[in-house]
């Protein structure tokens, strides 16, 4: 009766792998067969010759990525840009959400969460056109409104001081309904007597604010401060790729942008593939350290 009952249960559960089957396949093939491509990082490739026919020259690609004047600067951009849209990131929708608690009426509470959330939904293509036409020299909206001013226009996408600030601005504009909706959540999980504790003592909204919703918010700003570590060398390709232009490289250019250049502008295949091999490596890293830290300091863990 045991054998047959092992037996049952390894056929029912043999279905549900079964089904699993086409999804591992395509995990397989499109996730962990490219991994093999990490060969042409060592490699003088040739499209035409393949792995096998490309002659192997070692380490000399990451020789001469590093000696190239611009790749310590795009590898600063990448870092100073992340940083600025982690910060910055985690100040406003935080900011947001404890306003948005204090609000009573509940429409208007609905509405602006829905309007500030709409952005997150679009692509960058779409928000890039729409950036381009608003931040126009010659006849964006705001360049408009400072000549009324009196004022010169100011070509925000093409100076490289503006541009960083137009990519921090424009990430926060697009994700920060999504934040917010999450800090939201971790809000109405504060014990509610708490705050008729406080009112009853005489605080203020402030000083319920201060002394109990941000102690209370604690372990999930931790955990999402710690855990964006992982992504510090992922300053938003698709962002910048539709925003910028060579008048900004010095400012502007990241490692996904300066890879997409050297591999399919110059077809420099073996360099391109040895820029993102150290990406990933150093993301690898970054990641392991982030969630030993989110582990340590907030007791998350995924295993």
């Amino acid at each position: 009766m045991e054998m047959k009952g092992i037996r049952k249960r390894r056929f029912s559960t043999g279905a549900y792998h079964m089904m699993l089957l086409p999804a591992v396949i395509l995990v397989l093939i499109y996730s962990y067969g490219p991994i093999m491509g990490i060969a042409i990082a060592f490699q003088d490739f040739v499209p035409s010759r393949g792995w096998f026919g490309s002659e192997w020259i070692g380490l000399k690609n990451f020789k001469y990525v590093f000696g190239m004047p611009d790749t310590m600067k795009v590898i600063g951009n990448t870092l100073l840009i992340s940083f600025m849209k982690i910060i910055v990131g985690i100040i406003f929708p935080l900011t947001l959400a404890i306003l948005l608690n204090e609000v009573k009426n509940v429409l208007f509470k609905r509405s602006v969460q829905t309007i500030v959330y709409m952005p997150y939904f679009l692509s960058w293509i779409i928000l890039s056109g729409i950036l381009i036409d608003i931040l126009s020299p010659s006849g964006g909206i705001i360049n408009n409104f400072l000549q009324f001013l009196g004022m010169e226009p100011i070509y925000f996408l093409g100076e490289g001081g503006w541009f960083r600030f137009i990519i921090v601005a424009s990430h926060i504009w697009k994700e920060l309904g999504f934040d917010t909706i999450v800090y939201l959540a971790a809000i109405l999980s504060i014990d509610k007597s708490l705050y008729e504790a406080a009112a009853l003592d005489g605080a203020g909204h402030m000083k319920q604010a201060w002394h109990i919703t941000l102690p209370g918010m604690r372990p999930i700003i931790v955990l999402l401060s710690v855990l964006s570590l992982g992504n510090v060398l992922n300053a938003g390709f698709d962002q910048v790729f539709n925003l910028y232009s060579p008048q900004v490289y010095s400012s502007g250019d990241i490692l996904d942008t300066y890879v997409f250049r050297i591999g399919m502008e110059q077809m420099q295949y073996g360099v391109a593939t040895a820029v993102g091999l150290f990406k990933s490596v150093v993301s690898l890293i970054f990641i392991c350290v982030s969630y030993l830290l989110a582990y340590r300091i907030a007791n998350y863990r995924i295993f």
